[in-house]
């Protein structure tokens, strides 16, 4: 498996190269490059998840030994261990939906090979960032995922669309160089940019204080902005509806956990270590993203910007189950985003099937649409009762889970807000429900027609997938979780997995 772990960011990239090259051959071809290099990092994925054993591959090898005869890792660190496993399979899954449901999504749309370009690099920026070893290459894999995604924004290059695009782009530019300015921090506390020698001089306590601090604020700053957590939030609701339905998948499905969350997780569990202040922080942003998020998405009638402000309130669960600091609260967090990135992306994909249909995001203008489209009226109540927490679908179990580590960690404050959280979400996709799919059929909808089966079926067989969880858990899918957490931090709460990851990244005894 070794040898495979840099195919995960080389085949993306050899699609978005292949794309730009045979461009003059049609957007078909593309597409179909775009399919099979994404079905290979899936295959890859299920591949790592069934050896199960840490991987390591180094592009400048080992050649490097320090004075006191131990090995010293020159070149860039591919990682791949359990947290690494199951955020690539997200991004497989939660991509091949998105891939086959673009091709009769952008159908009327030009500059199609373009755009499969755009997404390869945003798949290898993604893959990239959740492999890096080190805290540079970090950095620059979410640098290309995000240039990728500002492109894609305003793919459909109007008013609104560049508008939201440029907000995105600026906003996304002070995270970069917040996160940036923390990396030269540490490098120049530490001298070294590699994950597991910054893990050692943390434990050792041969970082300042100081920097140490300045790093972890620039950091949270960053990778919040990056996860949309509130205050950090403001790109997000205008970046959703503006990008195509697709592109608003992978945004709320991938780039926000890739970039965001699984970054967070990273450097505050792996690298840095648990710290009492950074948890306290992680607790409140995540109860005021869960609070105002779902207010603020009961108030919108645009369908896309509702989706987008639970995006915030989905997000805001997952920080506090970091918050905890935990075994059950980490576990719980990472369930939980892996269950977000199917049913928000599978509610996104949704939306464009309505808007599609109805020629508006407006849910005031929809109405009794199940009647008229059934396959895509099924897609969406799926994924709606998992985001509202209803049993037996996913988003029960991870925010059941949530909800018992804060009470568990003595945090029932948190825990009354998350529970309230989850009553007016499920307010919030009755109300959904109500005016899109039931309800009277307005007069100028009488005709309209589902979607084709290349739109319906990715968004069914992710919702089947929120339903399937209780099924897939004890399979396998539990393993993967679990193998998660046990990287981002053992079950007594010291410094997670860093023995592991020194012996996978340095060699170390």
């Amino acid at each position: 498996m070794v040898d495979l772990v840099p195919l995960f960011v080389a085949i993306p990239l050899a699609a978005a190269f292949l794309c730009l090259l045979l461009k003059r051959f049609g957007d078909r071809v593309c597409g179909a490059i775009t399919l099979l290099g994404i079905l290979a990092v899936l295959g890859l994925s299920l591949t790592a998840i069934a050896v199960g054993t840490d991987a390591v591959n180094m592009a400048g090898g080992y050649g490097v030994t320090m004075r006191d005869g131990r090995p010293f890792v020159a070149g860039i660190a591919i990682v791949l261990d359990g947290l690494a496993r199951l955020f690539l399979l997200v991004v497989a899954v939660v991509g091949t939906a998105v891939v086959v449901y673009g091709f009769r999504y952008l159908e009327r749309s030009t500059g199609r090979a373009l755009y499969h370009v755009l997404l390869n690099l945003v798949f290898a920026g993604m893959t990239g960032a959740v492999l890096a070893g080190d805290v540079f290459n970090l950095f620059v894999f979410v640098e290309i995922a995000s240039i990728a995604s500002y492109a894609l924004v305003a793919f459909g290059t109007g008013d609104r669309e560049v508008e939201a695009s440029f907000k995105y782009l600026l906003l996304g530019s002070i995270a970069s160089l917040a996160i940036l300015i923390g990396i030269a921090v540490l490098y120049a506390a530490g001298g070294f940019l590699n994950m597991a020698d910054i893990a050692v001089a943390v434990r050792e306590g041969r970082l300042g204080g100081a920097a140490l601090l300045g790093a972890s604020a620039l950091f949270l700053f960053g990778f919040g902005l990056k996860a949309a957590m509130m205050p950090f939030h403001a790109w997000l609701p205008d970046a959703h509806p503006s990008a195509p339905a697709p592109i608003s998948a992978v945004l709320s499905g991938l780039l926000i956990k890739t970039t965001g969350i699984y970054a967070l997780v990273r450097v505050f569990f792996t690298i840095l270590g648990p710290d009492p202040r950074v948890q306290t922080l992680l607790l409140v942003l995540g109860c005021v993203s869960m609070g105002a998020g779902v207010l603020l998405a009961l108030g919108q009638d645009d369908l896309k910007r509702l989706l987008a402000y639970h995006s915030v309130s989905q997000m805001g669960f997952v920080l506090v189950g970091l918050g905890t600091g935990s075994a059950l609260g980490v576990t719980a967090a990472l369930f939980h985003a892996a269950n977000h990135a199917l049913f928000k992306s599978a509610l996104f994909l949704s939306s464009g099937s309505l808007e599609r249909m109805t020629g508006t995001r407006n849910l005031s203008e929809m109405g009794g649409l199940a009647r008229r489209a059934p396959w895509t009226a099924a897609g969406t109540i799926g994924a709606a009762l998992s985001i509202s927490g209803i049993p037996p679908f996913n988003g029960f179990w991870s925010k059941l889970l949530i909800l018992i580590a804060l009470f568990s960690a003595g945090l029932p404050w948190a825990g009354t807000i998350a529970a309230l959280t989850a009553l007016l979400t499920l307010a919030s996709f009755v109300k959904v429900q109500r005016k899109a799919l039931f309800g009277a059929l307005p007069e100028r909808l009488a005709h309209v027609r589902d979607v084709p089966a290349s739109m319906h079926v990715p968004v069914l067989v992710l919702s089947a997938l929120c339903l399937l969880t209780f099924v897939l858990w004890p399979l396998g899918l539990g393993d993967v979780v679990q193998g998660a957490a046990a990287t981002a931090q053992s079950a007594d709460g010291q410094p997670p997995a860093i023995d592991s990851y020194l012996r996978l990244v340095l060699g170390r005894p």
